[in-house]
């Protein structure tokens, strides 16, 4: 245990290390292992934890950095200060206008007359160097962003600031700087879609909590004003300790104190935890509550597991924000029923899919037969799953633009799981097969 506390103090020690530093300062796991005299491992959890915490982000190219706390209120739209982060560029006047959003992008490759039509206020226009179309641009109530390194006349500098208007130059080229700032839209809709505790535990009522010196007559007292019959026992510093249940209580007298029955060392989840893992972790582990904790094991609030399935079940119903890689892949493939009923997919290999070798990625292969797997078990139990084991056999390679049907067969569906067989075969010759075991997410 005293081990325990000493990691727990140093990882402590490390974050608020990380949290003194420069916004802008890059961090390497290897020299902020060296200069805290901790491992290697020890200083990547840290930096991993700082990353959810929203006070470092690992960029392209660039590696992982000191930036501002943002507020988890996503937003759908960047601001130009976002824009000058996203394409490692600086800014040549207007400096001001940084935190205004820009709600659209028009890359300058056409003649002044006619750009004038697509640009308006809270455009950003990405151009080379014309300095006729920079004033143009602002004049319009637009940003500029210039490529190639380039950058611009004095009079043009000297306008962006009177108007608050961002000017900013990136040596990259306009192809470059248009995917790195699509890639920064669609990663941001994808992070505002994952649901973490912190969104179900936000609005939440102050949490029900008993101290270890509490008695077993304190625990029938709260369980009876609110319902529920699980509580965190917490120490003189609102550090979690324990959990305690009616189990736990059953045999003992109202007037003993409860640390003498309650569950030490419990499970716990922190703010930025998302929902996914606090559902597998309450499922793997059998447990009905999770005391939420910030960093320093304190307690801020608690979920139950009919909490977490509910507001799950909830986000699955929203429209999807975002293409994750698993969607980009998973798109191309068709549905349809067989003569018995039963779902099948098909679809074609695409060049992404494959390594840099030329071959089709293992990886993808499982994925593909996955993504079948899960939608199959759904449309048999109308449940929701989560993936608990696969057995996966790779027969023979195939080719890209190979046509390809996944075909799954669920074997077995009890309450809790689903066990399917799932075939991946091309001209009716196997390709692939999986045996796997899902999860359900509306059962405990």
């Amino acid at each position: 245990m005293e081990g325990h506390e000493e990691s727990v103090t140093k990882h402590e020690q490390l974050l608020q290390h990380i949290e003194s530093l420069k916004i802008g300062t890059k961090i390497s796991v290897r020299k902020l292992a060296k200069s805290m005299n901790v491992s290697e491992g020890t200083a990547y959890r840290a930096v991993k934890e700082a990353e959810n915490l929203g006070i470092v982000i690992t960029k392209e190219r660039i590696g992982t950095v000191r930036v501002e706390k943002k507020p988890r209120t996503i937003s759908d739209q960047l601001s130009f200060g976002d824009v000058v982060e996203i394409v490692e560029g600086h800014v040549l006047g207007g400096s001001e206008g940084q935190h205004k959003t820009l709600h659209k992008y028009v890359i300058g490759a056409m003649k002044i007359d006619a750009m004038v039509r697509y640009i308006d206020a809270g455009s950003l226009l990405i151009v080379g160097n014309r300095e006729d179309t920079h004033i143009m641009a602002l004049e319009q109530g637009a940003g500029v962003l210039i490529t190639g390194g380039f950058g611009t006349s004095r009079e043009v500098k000297m306008l962006a600031d009177r108007l608050a208007l961002p000017i900013i130059s990136s040596r990259h080229d306009t192809f470059t700087v248009a995917s790195m700032i699509n890639r920064a839209i669609f990663d941001r809709l994808i992070k505002k879609k994952i649901m973490l505790v912190e969104d179900i535990v936000s609005g939440k009522p102050k949490v029900n909590q008993l101290k270890a010196s509490s008695t077993v007559a304190d625990f029938e007292e709260l369980a009876l004003a609110t319902g529920y019959q699980r509580f965190p026992v917490t120490d003189e510093w609102n550090r979690v300790i324990g959990i305690i249940s009616r189990k736990d209580v059953e045999d003992m007298e109202r007037e003993q104190p409860l640390e003498k029955c309650l569950t030490r060392n419990p499970i716990t989840a922190g703010l930025q935890t998302s929902l996914a893992s606090a559902a597998q972790i309450m499922m793997w582990e059998g447990v009905e509550f999770l005391p939420i904790v910030d960093r320093n094991r304190k307690l801020v609030s608690s979920v139950t597991r009919k909490e977490v399935l509910q507001a799950m079940r909830d986000a699955q119903n929203q429209p999807q924000l975002g293409e994750t890689f698993d969607h980009l892949m998973w798109n191309g493939f068709a549905e349809e029923r067989d003569e018995s009923g039963r779902l099948f997919f098909h679809g074609l290999i695409t060049p992404q899919m494959a390594t840099y070798m030329g071959t089709i990625s293992e990886g993808v292969l499982m994925d593909l037969m996955t993504q079948a797997g899960l939608t199959a078990a759904k449309d048999v139990s109308g449940s929701g799953y989560i993936v608990d084991n696969v057995t996966t056999y790779f027969v023979r390679p195939v080719q890209i633009e190979n046509q390809i049907v996944i075909s799954p067969v669920v074997l077995e569906v009890s309450r809790r799981t689903c066990k399917l067989e799932i075939s991946m075969t091309h001209h009716e010759g196997l390709v692939a097969k999986a045996v796997m075991t899902l999860q359900s997410i509306e059962h405990g």
